[in-house]
């Protein structure tokens, strides 16, 4: 497994991290814990070395499962988690009060509820799990982080930036106060390339990539009869005739490449994510061997050739479908 710096930390991290969101058992329907533990413990053996979790995730079952595994590990893995917005509400909204949201106190005891979770002592990396650039000046969240690192509870700090909106991270990490950002980036949504990643070079900040399979568009697995069970998120991401929208896209961007099966389009998406020098680690979802399988294949493949690149560039996609 290739492995990348991570930004101002000085890790090597792989390519290749691991999305945990969808071994919550919330949102995501379909995983149980056995399958879940095999996946993490997988991916590990194949190289994983980054765990993306969230105390959210869940409410902490993520994390219990996450920490069952790094714990038993002999490799080094590291563990990043995410503080959830107080009010409950993602994306963070202009004119929300940081009080609301992100008080310190608040800050600091969900570390220490993370901790309590994962079985660990010290967490590698603590994300805000969203943003408002209108709290840059806040006292809050820039103490908060500094006595979490302070008193050893977390190595390295960082935001998860809102949905689509990956301008609003550029003020703080200016203010080099922050070791990381996470946003949204796939074959769809390359808005981050147009100044995020830029300053992310500048500033040595690492960079999670999350959703490079666009919530499973980008799997070439969903089509418009596809069925997900009651209660799944997909079924309000993918709602209407969004479905099979997708799947047309898909379509175009394998016969754009000259490929003629559906599944080798997440091969194609992954290693998309994996070829910008920004992106420190692409962060999938795996919940089946299966998944963890095929991804680690595609990222030992390496970059995607210029070409490919070029004509992926043409396959941008301008929507929101959190909204």
């Amino acid at each position: 497994m290739q492995t990348r710096k991570f930004g101002r930390t000085g890790l090597d991290v792989s390519v290749l991290g691991y999305g945990a969101w969808g071994i919550s058992g919330k949102q995501w329907i379909g995983a149980d814990d056995d399958s879940s533990l095999a996946a993490l413990r997988l991916a590990i053996a194949n190289g994983v070395n980054l765990i993306d979790t969230a105390l959210a995730y869940g409410d902490g079952k993520s994390e219990e499962l996450v920490g069952t595994v790094v714990r038993e590990a002999a490799e080094t893995v590291y563990v990043a988690t995410k503080v959830p917005p107080m009010n409950r509400v993602w994306p963070a909204r202009l004119g929300t009060s940081i009080d609301d949201v992100f008080p310190y106190q608040y800050i600091v005891e969900s570390t220490e509820t993370s901790l309590r979770n994962l079985g660990m002592d010290c967490v590698d990396l603590q994300q805000l799990h969203v943003w408002n650039p209108e709290w840059l000046e806040r006292d809050e969240w820039r103490r908060a982080f500094e006595d979490l690192k302070r008193t050893g509870k977390v190595r390295f700090v960082g935001i998860s930036i809102n949905d689509h909106q990956p301008e609003t991270a550029l003020g703080i990490i200016e203010t080099g106060l922050i070791d990381t950002v996470q946003v949204i980036y796939n074959v769809f949504d390359q808005s981050p390339e147009r100044q995020l990643f830029d300053a992310c070079l500048k500033h040595n900040t690492g960079v999670l990539a999350r959703v490079p399979f666009d919530e499973g568009s980008l799997t070439g697995r969903i089509n418009a009869d596809t069925v997900f069970p009651e209660g799944d998120f997909r079924n309000y991401y993918f709602r209407g005739d969004r479905k099979a929208e997708v799947a047309a896209k898909v379509a175009e961007i394998l016969a754009d490449l000259g490929r003629t099966s559906t599944k080798e389009i997440a091969e194609v998406a992954l290693r998309f994510c994996m070829t910008h020098p920004a992106v420190s680690t692409a962060i999938p979802g795996m919940r089946s061997l299966s998944s963890v399988t095929a991804n680690t294949a595609a990222a030992a493949l390496g970059p995607l050739h210029d070409a490919e690149i070029e004509i992926l560039r043409r396959h941008a996609w301008d929507r929101n479908f959190y909204q």
